[in-house]
């Protein structure tokens, strides 16, 4: 006898959107994105798109973690489960989070856990603290994933803006008391993607005291730390009180230009990092030791690890100048590897509704991708990860973005 078929649609969770999971039109901007540079370089296969929109590092990882991954590779010993990672990492963050950052109180063992990369430890973080009908705070424009599964969840997600007159940093003073004492956790990101701001030690007290007063466990992203311009690096857990109230992710993704390895850490106080630990071997049983060795190599290696801070300050800075020249309000950022400009309200005899217009416009009529933001304000991303062949060829390519910007007879 034949059977009707599964109803599959019905399967599906409300988290996803339930029966009308896969019936959306709406297209995620960075599919738009994707979709406009396929479209223009089918039509234009000759011409050269200048990517300003790539949020990863354009060059390998150093050689020092490369000749490790190669060495511990073939040693049968690291063939097995890491589970919650090893010790040899654990003790090189413990170093890293010293030599770069002055915290030197950290346990390695029970203050720090390593991450198959920050993106998971965000979406497990909630997985500690989030029951139905909690609250998150998260700022914005930032990445998605940190309110993605406190909503997943069952959990509320409050928006506290970045706004440009504060210098993208978050007015605590603004946020509805009601809510800052109903919030579990308080997202944050510094350095700021993709605004580029950085946080002040001043500023980490205030949250720390903030934390304190409203009993709120602050979630500091820390990916880009090592990517500082105007203040020494900085991590919350080095001011006073900060380890009690927070929990800091860093990645080797960009200091070590490690993004595809899938490497990071989570660091606080043990009773933060046992919770950590504890819903992490529930779900993953720990990234390859081999890479966890490797990446010792390269947190041990500050040269290598400032040279990249170089590279990235000197394209930024050549950048500031072309955007400037072309009517942006660039201004060199604090840290990360972008530039956050007010997107041009209109090309000629052409308007744009918003930043994501602007951005269209920018890479079907002139083959430069950007990413926008219309979180709060029309804003666009200019990165400085782009492609090139060396020093002499980033300076080619950065020209090439200060003439087709003047083509494009921009106006804000």
């Amino acid at each position: 006898l034949e059977r009707e078929p599964m109803d599959i649609q019905h399967l599906f969770a409300d988290r996803i959107g339930g029966t009308s999971f896969g019936s959306s039109t709406e297209i995620y901007k960075f599919e738009k994105i994707k979709r406009a540079k396929a479209a223009v370089r089918e039509a234009h296969p000759e011409a050269e798109l200048l990517d300003f929109g790539v949020g990863e590092p354009d060059e390998m990882a150093p050689k020092s973690v490369r000749t490790a991954l190669k060495r511990a590779v073939d040693d049968p010993a690291n063939r097995g489960y890491a589970d919650n990672g090893i010790p040899q990492f654990k003790l090189a963050a413990a170093q890293y989070m010293s030599d770069f950052f002055g915290v030197t109180d950290l346990n390695p063992e029970e203050e720090i856990n390593h991450s198959i990369g920050s993106k998971p430890a965000l979406a497990m973080i909630p997985l500690c603290f989030i029951n139905p009908g909690d609250v998150a705070m998260v700022t914005v424009p930032g990445y998605p994933v940190m309110a993605t599964h406190v909503q997943y969840l069952g959990g509320t997600v409050v928006k506290v803006p970045l706004l440009k007159k504060n210098g993208f940093i978050p007015d605590l003073a603004a946020i509805d008391p009601a809510v800052a004492r109903k919030a579990k956790l308080f997202y944050v990101n510094y350095p700021n993607n993709p605004t580029g701001a950085a946080a002040t030690a001043e500023f980490f007290d205030r949250l720390i005291a903030f934390a304190d007063a409203n009993n709120v466990l602050i979630v500091q992203d820390a990916a880009y730390a090592t990517l500082a311009y105007k203040v020494p690096p900085l991590s919350i857990l080095g001011r006073p009180g900060g380890k009690r109230v927070a929990i800091e992710l860093h990645s080797m993704s960009k200091c070590c230009s490690m993004t595809g390895w899938r490497l990071g850490f989570v660091a606080g106080a043990p009773r933060l990092i046992q919770a950590f630990a504890q819903v992490k071997d529930n779900i993953d049983s720990g990234q390859f030791k081999a890479i966890q060795l490797a990446a010792c190599a390269g947190l041990a290696h500050r040269k290598s690890i400032e040279r990249t801070r170089r590279h990235y300050e000197r394209r930024l800075r050549k950048m500031v100048r072309v955007l400037r020249s072309a009517g942006f309000d660039a201004k060199m950022p604090g840290g990360t590897f972008y530039l956050y400009a007010p997107a041009p309200k209109a090309a000629g005899s052409e308007t744009f509704a918003n930043a994501e217009a602007a951005s269209q416009h920018l890479i079907l009529k002139h083959m430069i991708s950007t990413v926008p933001w219309d979180d709060v304000g029309p804003f666009l991303r200019f990165s400085a990860t782009f492609e090139a062949k060396g020093s002499k060829d980033d300076d080619r390519v950065i020209s090439e973005l200060g003439t087709r910007l003047a083509a494009a007879q921009l106006s804000f």
